[in-house]
């Protein structure tokens, strides 16, 4: 028996692998086919099921193009429709995977498929759980992500989800093993471990939501403090409930090589946006105007997903020679399959083609210290609530990265003001967008908070001051 957990930290989510005499199984694949074939080659062994944990809102699955080359047939949960045919499992449903045996335990709450799958072992021993998105590490799954799909209120899901937690998962044994579809970054929880594996007793310690007295207790304890979905995941379930275009096309439109002066003729014919997926430190110097950077070095997709959110909104590309392939590989991860080209030779070629270039006005932590007037300058901060929440520049505004759709439209484009964020990344983005929005008045700050820190300026928050150590 083997069972390899294949995490992705830029997703925070775990695909599993699983093979027993000549048989293998993969649960709640990534898009892009080749890891796992490449595995199944290597191995010689037969992939026989690609089991879904259920229909997936951060990423889009790898299972149609999956059983299109293997053959092997899709199982989803109790209930689940799919356009291109699949296996809706029955509750407590047998699947034997060489002597292994994979028993389907419907746990609907995080959505109404949802399934864990328990393994158990030639022995008949119960060995471990796939829990997907019902049960993480020190968390459980979000509902409210499903609440149009099944009828419900996110507090009926969520009776749902502890009935399945109470009633499915906590009389299992404690020595079992548990691997969740997810990881801390993963915008599908709230309070998830670093950890991508524990046992399930230390769980039933550990984790606030198998800790709750009553049911009407658990309800309110997962659904306080949910913060607004991403705009793209509802668009991602419907392309795992539907189907897509195969990765190998998307790979190859992609990675159509483009001059300056094609870039230009795509977008003026097409509306495609400008992705430049190089460093903050790197485009703030100069890049194509009117373009967005999303460092490719970060949560590249799902910042995509949560800023650009339309799926079908065509793109361009401008990254680091090189580096094609893999902004167009997680771009699809997220359903973002209308990648029409990328710029040949990266930014340079921008450069030696003689086109206008734009900058970003930014300034380095010290000098920003010695400009600052704390109660004259304003100062807007892009980073979460919790962490704005814990140290701040004094007249800071919080106005998190991932509402900036929301209160861009509300800036007084009259009033100079500077931006950050923790290290530069997410400020950098801000800055990107709002500059091709047509807001030039601000001065980001290279390094954020961190570097603020770092170079020994530090918070004072019960004065609300900067100090210099």
């Amino acid at each position: 028996m083997k069972i390899e957990q294949i995490y992705t930290g830029c997703l925070a989510q775990g695909a599993y692998y699983i093979v027993d005499k000549g048989e293998a199984a993969i649960i709640d694949p990534l898009r892009e086919p080749k890891p796992y074939l490449d595995k199944l080659a290597a191995e010689g062994v037969k992939l026989k099921y690609i089991f879904e944990t259920h229909f997936h809102a951060d990423f889009v699955s790898g299972h149609v193009d999956l059983r299109q080359v293997t053959g092997a047939d899709i199982v989803y949960g109790p209930g689940a429709e799919c356009a291109f045919g699949c296996i809706a499992a029955q509750d407590g449903q047998v699947f034997k995977v060489g002597d292994l045996s994979i028993v389907a335990l419907h746990t609907p709450g995080h959505t109404l498929e949802s399934t864990t799958y328990l393994l158990r072992d030639a022995q008949g021993k119960d060995h471990c759980i796939f829990s997907g998105d019902t049960l993480f590490l020190g968390d459980v799954g979000r509902p409210d992500l499903a609440q149009k799909a099944a009828n419900m209120t996110q507090y009926e899901l969520a009776g749902l989800l502890y009935d399945s937690l109470y009633q499915k998962i906590l009389p299992l044994s404690d020595d079992l093993l548990v691997y969740p579809a997810h990881g801390a970054g993963s915008a599908c929880g709230k309070n998830m471990m670093k950890e991508t594996v524990d046992t399930l007793g230390n769980q039933k310690k550990v984790n606030y939501a198998l800790n709750q007295p009553n049911k009407e207790s658990f309800v309110k304890a997962v659904t306080d403090g949910l913060t607004t979905p991403p705009g793209y995941f509802g668009m991602n379930v419907q392309m795992n409930k539907q189907g897509y275009a195969a990765f190998d096309q998307v790979l190859t439109q992609g990675l159509q090589p483009l001059s300056a002066a094609a870039l230009e003729q795509v977008v003026e014919a097409t509306g495609a946006l400008v992705l430049d997926t190089r460093t903050a430190d790197e485009f703030y110097k100069g890049f194509v105007p009117q373009s967005i950077n999303i460092g490719l070095a970060g949560d590249f997709a799902p910042w995509v997903g949560a800023l650009v959110v339309d799926v079908q909104q065509p793109i361009v590309l401008v990254t680091e020679p090189g580096q094609e392939s893999e902004a167009i590989t997680r771009l699809s991860r997220v359903g973002f399959d209308k990648v029409l080209g990328f710029l040949e030779g990266g930014f340079a070629t921008w450069m030696q083609a003689g086109k206008p270039v734009d900058t970003i006005d930014r300034i380095s932590v010290t000098d920003f210290a010695q400009q600052y007037q704390p109660n004259e300058d304003l100062v807007i901060d892009v980073r979460r609530a919790a962490e704005h929440a814990v140290e701040k520049l004094p007249s800071a505004q919080n106005k998190p990265l991932d509402l900036i759709n929301e209160w861009v439209a509300n800036i007084d484009p009259s009033t100079h003001f500077f931006l950050h964020c923790a290290g530069g990344y997410r400020s950098m983005i801000a800055a990107s967008i709002l500059q091709a929005r047509g807001y030039r008045n601000f001065t980001e700050i290279a390094g954020g908070m961190n570097a603020l820190v770092a170079t020994g300026l530090s918070m004072n928050i019960n004065a609300c001051s900067l100090v210099k150590n």
